[in-house]
């Protein structure tokens, strides 16, 4: 994935590409690096010939006539090259004061920059003054850190601590270029000595807050592109790199931390997408959808590049190779835009005073008679009172599942999916539990025979019949297809031995879906079959098993000899492996697409609500709301992929892992926040129920694949990384 998400967004994202490709080689980023002194880019006009100056900006100023979205999506490919130069200022500059109130500043200012007849910098922070002297303001004093001063020809400024802001021409203050980290795009000092300003350039409704929150969307984006540099040049070194007789992408160590820094580059893209499009709506929300930018992007850049530097190894520290220009980059970013932790506890502060974005999908007009229609039918099922006639109908007339295909589902695509769960929910229907037995339906329906179907799947759906899955073995857990349960031919089907565990629900349920080995002969992934078991057989034991929380509601299940008849076969024998996976595959999109299973940001906000925090507490806060809103953002981005027709990858284990990790950290700080208090265990006390969660999140990294086995999962199916050696090799 990218910033963008539609067509659109991917054209604009390669022609961009295409152009960084034909005039920005590496070669000239290595003259910017070397340079004695910065110059204005060979490739300057070019961008302007593109139209890449002023995507954001109207058109009446000689604009695209898009917005900070389409320009974080040229930003992320810029990022990607660490295009030399004063784009980034020059951009950051216009955005701001066409946000200003004052015409003639944006007739002025805007066409020229958009144009690149000029070059703009913004400087943001500073310890200037000005006063009043006739019409003019007369403005005085220094910026030490202005992103593209010594280039530009227009410099907007903050006057009485961002009370106000002023763009004022280069030439009338002095500007010393100062020694800077990122040698590709450096730093000035901005001395102003009595500059008098005329009204015209002085940005009326511009504050401090906004340019910041604009500097937060636009370095995001950036972060963004430096980190998918970051990832891919890491994961493609560690492909081919070879120690101790194998690519060091193989030792697990590698695999994680390159399968750490994708999922960090993914929070970023999600967060600055996010704010981008928050300001271009001028959302209420936009400041925290920036300030979680500013706390998942900027920072993730910088986190990036150093895991990058470390699987680079000796070749990534020398001068010559690339991966230090990219990390000089992302902490001058981090650097310019201020303390991470002031950030955190920007969020924080906005959460808990009710300024928290929600993540609400908002479909076009043309869902509208679609949306009618399924209110309508939804009306009719809110009117009936009995919860067992409710659920017939549901199950029955496919809204229990409405993505499969009929008679058991609607065969509803994204968009219809969407507008149910939506309608459902504002009408306070709900569909009949399924448990675990919505991992086996989608299995069903597709390798199932007609009488199984029949016999099943309507019960299922009208949530009239509990299913446990028989599939983790004392020593097959995530490595499941070590399974050592036997299933052994007899007349008329199969008698199945062995020891099942850590399995939900079996004290309750009645039918289990189970997996066994078949022929034993055969290699590890052959030879297994799927069946359905009636949990009331001869022969099914089941001991429930204590967990910490001291519930338990997990078990072993002792199979002895258990008899399933042919007919309770799903698919062919000997290829449930297949089966198998089709039903984890769906369970494992349950899980990431779902509601939180834990504590997440709303049972942190209810905590926190009425707590004195001190600055580092808030902080503290700030870090696990961003978190938790980029978990959620990645949810929406996921489902957004779906509605334009592209089909989910192993995206969903990168969501899936940060969301129990997010959960499970959420339990962990409030439990701890409550000092000597968390040591009692009172189930009707504050205290017992978070010394509860806290134990119960234990289990949050372990049950649906662990996050150890996620992560080799994500540096193998997204980032191509060579699979373990099997035992022996």
């Amino acid at each position: 994935m990218a910033i963008g998400l539609t067509e659109e967004h991917d054209a604009l994202a390669d022609s961009v590409r295409r152009f960084a490709e034909r005039t920005i080689p590496a070669a000239a980023v290595r003259a910017a690096l070397d340079a004695a002194d910065e110059t204005r880019p060979g490739f300057w006009p070019s961008l302007a010939d593109q139209g890449l100056l002023g995507l954001h900006l109207d058109e009446e100023y000689g604009g695209q006539g898009y917005g900070l979205l389409e320009l974080s999506v040229a930003l992320e490919e810029l990022g990607r090259v660490a295009a030399p130069g004063p784009f980034l200022p020059t951009v950051l500059a216009s955005a701001v004061i066409e946000r200003s109130g004052n015409a003639k500043a944006r007739a002025e200012l805007l066409p020229a920059l958009a144009a690149g007849l000029r070059i703009g910098a913004v400087a943001l922070d500073g310890d200037l003054t000005a006063r009043r002297d006739g019409g003019s303001l007369v403005v005085s004093g220094v910026s030490r850190t202005v992103l593209g001063a010594a280039l530009a020809d227009v410099i907007v400024l903050p006057v009485d601590g961002g009370a106000r802001w002023v763009a004022v021409d280069a030439a009338d203050v002095a500007v010393t270029p100062v020694p800077s980290l990122d040698r590709t795009r450096r730093v000035a000092v901005v001395e102003a000595d009595r500059v008098a300003v005329d009204p015209g350039r002085v940005l009326d409704g511009v504050t401090a807050g906004r340019v910041r929150d604009v500097a937060a969307a636009l370095f995001a984006a950036e972060a963004a592109g430096l980190g998918a540099w970051l990832v891919t040049t890491a994961a493609d070194h560690a492909k081919v790199r070879e120690q101790f007789g194998r690519p060091i992408g193989q030792f697990q160590g590698v695999k994680h931390k390159a399968a750490g820094a994708l999922i960090a580059l993914e929070q970023a893209r999600a967060a600055a997408w996010d704010a981008a499009r928050a300001l271009d709506d001028h959302a209420a929300e936009a400041g925290f959808a920036a300030a979680v930018a500013a706390v998942s992007a900027v920072d993730a850049g910088v986190r990036i590049a150093r895991d990058a530097v470390q699987i680079l190894g000796g070749v990534g520290f020398t001068w010559e190779h690339a991966a230090h220009v990219y990390l000089r980059r992302a902490m001058t970013l981090r650097a310019l835009l201020g303390p991470s932790r002031e950030w955190a506890a920007r969020v924080a502060a906005l959460a808990l005073d009710g300024g928290r974005r929600e993540i609400v999908l908002e479909l076009d007009d043309a869902a509208r008679p679609l949306r009618e229609r399924i209110r309508a039918e939804v009306a009719e099922l809110a009117a009936v009172q009995d919860r067992a006639e409710l659920h017939r109908r549901m199950g029955d007339d496919g809204w229990t599942a409405p993505h499969l295909p009929r008679p058991w589902g609607r065969a509803a695509g994204p968009v219809e999916q969407i507008l149910i769960q939506q309608e459902l929910k504002a009408a306070g229907v709900r569909r009949p539990s399924l448990t675990i037995g919505a991992w086996l339906v989608p299995s069903l329906v597709r390798y199932g025979t007609d009488g199984q179907k029949r016999t099943f799947l309507r019960p299922t759906l009208r949530g009239r019949i509990t299913w446990c899955q028989l599939f983790s073995e004392p020593g097959a857990g995530s490595d499941l297809a070590s399974l050592s349960t036997r299933a052994e031919r007899v007349e008329g089907g199969w008698r199945l031995t062995g020891q099942k565990i850590w399995t939900s629900f079996a004290q309750d349920s009645e039918w289990g879906f189970c997996i066994a080995r078949t022929d034993p002969a055969a290699p590890k992934h052959d030879g297994i079959t799927y069946f359905l078991v009636d949990m009331r057989s001869p022969g099914v034991e089941v001991r429930p098993l204590r967990e910490m929380t001291g519930d338990a509601l997990f078990n072993e299940v002792f199979l002895d000899g258990v008899f399933v008849p042919d007919d309770r076969v799903v698919g062919e024998v000997n290829e449930g492996w297949q089966v198998a996976r089709y039903t984890l595959s769906n369970e494992r999109v349950t899980l990431s697409s779902g509601g939180q299973l834990g504590m997440g940001v709303p049972e942190l906000l209810r905590f926190l609500k009425g707590r004195d925090l001190d600055p580092v507490a808030l902080a503290e806060a700030g870090t696990l709301v961003a978190r938790g809103q980029s978990v959620d953002l990645l949810g929406l981005r996921h489902t957004l992929k779906q509605l334009n027709g592209v089909e989910p990858g192993a995206e969903a284990s990168v969501r899936k892992l940060l969301g129990v990790q997010f959960n499970q950290d959420v339990a962990d700080h409030c439990w701890a926040a409550q000092g000597t208090a968390a040591v009692t265990e009172v189930p009707l006390a504050e205290s017992g129920v978070l010394a509860r969660a806290t134990l119960w999140a234990r289990a949050m990294t372990i049950y649906g694949g662990t996050t150890e086995v996620q992560l080799n999962i994500i540096a193998e199916r997204l980032l191509g990384l060579p699979r373990d050696p099997e035992p022996g090799t």
